[in-house]
């Protein structure tokens, strides 16, 4: 018996099943999984450039034999939903599952989406576990049903089950042979005159699909009251048995397709049948559309965010204690780049010059945040660059303020690239920045192709940055220290004034702070401080105001020493320890 989050138990179920290949882009919450299925052994794991790659690299090896796991969070299914809903088609070889872990409550995204609707776009298989043990067991299950229906299976997790560790039992691996190719243009070549024969197929393959979710083990009838029936799955299923333990549940493992004539029996079974779910309608329409009758909440189900015992109590109108409430003297603790961020002094420099700024996804994304607030949009991933360049031919002709894109390397990589080439075709204008701090920082410092490090470690090859962008025929590209205020100050301004008609790429390079958690002496304010405040606008984790004087104050504990607030400092009041002075007490 192991203890394992949701995300680490798929990735043991796939191990064990005998999948042999990894692909991915990361993203929270799914990140955890493809990074544990690397650590086995007799596998080969990678992180694509983005999950459009990942599921067609994915496909590729299907194709070949290999049994293949694709992992993505939600917003990733949207970028490989083109190969996705055509591999539904063509079908697989050796079994292929794709993760999509969602995200209900946007912890860590700009939306919330329900992937069920891909699952059912797509017409494959939707499998929704409960918990770690469920994670795993559905998993292995996965690639047997995908090779028995010849179809990719998806399974949807959410970001409670993904991120919550509870008891698994393991099992040994299960040694597959790679399944021989054989030449088959009416399977693998999806051009008319074959996909209108492989849709026919797809059809006859949902029959065969939903008849075997009649019996299948992963649906289950948890039968006691005949008042309240519920149906759901996932997450949701845990927050159901807690808030109403007398209700009778019908609990789908299988999403898509749902079991037509189980769902009716249960349904005759209750007085009044429920469906639960989270932030989406999914579940609740498609139990509609079989001729099943819903019963509505009593006091109504939150239609965003992420469920609870209590939301699930209150919703059947039963009285849920409220929770004490925050008091008024704890501080707050918005989020903000880390102290020494080599993404700072860029965003400073940005809100100097009143640029309009189009943002991106990373870490990066905070420098939106007062009091920086130098970030006007950020959309998807890639955005940045297309975004800049829509506001360019809006913008044209007219007087208006810098437009600059800012856009980090992992997500150049993903889509940026193409988004700039674009620009490049159609000779745009505007600024673009690429902060290259060489790592993929928000979901964990994970390796791309601008940095060169691999998932497993192996030898690769790290792709010149500014060498692809000179070949793309960009002539104003420079690389730029982003720790050193006047080499960012003077690059935005040949930049966005001297080539503003001209298409400018300045790649701001310096290492993540978390890469090389290395300390310098610490920087303290002395007596010259005169409270003017410029120091504290840089947002810095380290810095605050003294609340009577407002003078300025550094915590030792949190600076490394990178000497950013000291450049703005017109007063020489801030200083850096010598470093004779620290001894051995950091």
């Amino acid at each position: 018996m192991e203890l394992l989050s949701g995300n680490e138990a798929i990735a043991r179920g796939a191990w064990e099943a005998g999948a042999t290949i990894g692909v991915a882009y990361p993203g929270t919450p799914s990140t955890e999984t493809m990074e544990s299925f690397a650590t086995y052994d007799g596998v080969y794991a990678e992180w694509c450039t983005n999950e459009k790659v990942a599921v067609e690299v994915g496909m590729g090896a299907s194709a070949a034999g290999a049994r293949v796991l694709a992992t993505m969070k939600h917003v990733g299914v949207n970028v490989a939903a083109d190969p996705l809903l055509t591999a539904a088609y063509t079908g697989v070889n050796g079994g292929f599952v794709i993760l999509a872990a969602d995200d209900p409550g946007m912890y860590s995204s700009q939306n919330e989406q329900d992937s069920h609707f891909y699952a059912l776009a797509a017409h494959i298989p939707s499998l929704d576990p409960s918990d770690s043990a469920e994670a795993l067991e559905f998993a292995r299950q996965a690639f047997e049903v995908s090779e028995r229906f010849d179809v990719p299976v998806m399974i949807r997790s959410t970001v409670r089950v993904s991120h919550t560790k509870t008891p698994v039992e393991v099992g040994e691996r299960k040694n597959v042979e790679l399944k021989p190719y054989e030449k088959d243009p009416s399977k693998w070549v999806m051009m008319p005159a074959y996909a209108k024969p492989r849709r026919k197929v797809q059809l006859v393959r949902d029959e065969q699909l939903r008849a075997w979710t009649e019996t299948c083990s992963l649906n289950r009838v948890e039968k006691k009251g005949s008042d309240i029936g519920v149906i759901c799955a996932g997450a949701a299923y845990q927050h159901v048995v807690e808030a109403l333990p007398e209700a009778s549940v019908l609990k789908l493992g299988v999403t898509w397709p749902l079991p037509k004539a189980l769902v009716e029996e249960f349904a005759a079974s209750v007085e009044k049948l429920y469906v639960v779910e989270e932030g989406s309608e999914y579940l609740t329409g498609q139990v509609k559309s079989l001729g099943v009758a819903v019963s509505e909440f009593p006091s109504g189900l939150p239609k965003d965010g992420e469920l609870s015992p209590g939301l699930v109590k209150r919703a059947f109108g039963f009285e849920v204690p409220e929770h004490a409430e925050t008091p008024d003297d704890v501080p707050g603790r918005p989020p903000a780049l880390c102290a020494g961020c080599p993404h700072r002094l860029v965003f400073k420099e940005l809100s100097r010059i009143k640029a309009i700024v189009t943002g991106d996804i990373g870490c990066y994304t905070l420098g939106a945040l007062p009091p920086l607030a130098s970030m006007d949009t950020c959309l998807d991933m890639g955005a940045s660059v297309s975004m800049s360049h829509g506001f360019e031919l809006a913008l044209s002709g007219t007087e208006h303020r810098p437009v600059v894109a800012v856009i980090g390397d992992s997500t150049f990589g993903h889509s940026g690239l193409s988004s700039l080439i674009t620009t490049v075709y159609n000779r745009g204008a505007g600024t673009v920045c690429i902060l290259d701090n060489r790592t993929t920082a928000m979901t964990g410092r994970q390796g791309n192709p601008f940095n060169g490090v691999t998932l497993q470690k192996r030898e690769s090859r790290e792709l010149d940055l500014v060498g692809v962008l000179e070949a793309l025929g960009i002539d104003n590209v420079s690389l730029v220290n982003p720790h050193d205020m006047k080499e960012v100050r003077n690059a935005l301004k040949v930049a966005t004034k001297d080539q503003a008609d001209e298409l400018s790429v300045i790649v701001f390079k310096a290492p993540c702070v978390l890469l090389h958690r290395e300390r310098k002496p610490y920087y303290f304010v002395n007596g010259d401080c005169r409270a003017c405040g410029v120091c504290a606008s840089l947002g810095c984790p380290a810095i605050s105001r003294e609340p009577e004087t407002n003078l300025a104050s550094i915590d030792p504990s949190q600076c490394i020493g990178c000497g950013q607030c000291a450049q703005y400092c017109g007063f020489a009041a801030i200083e850096q320890m010598p470093a004779s002075s620290m001894g051995g007490a950091r």
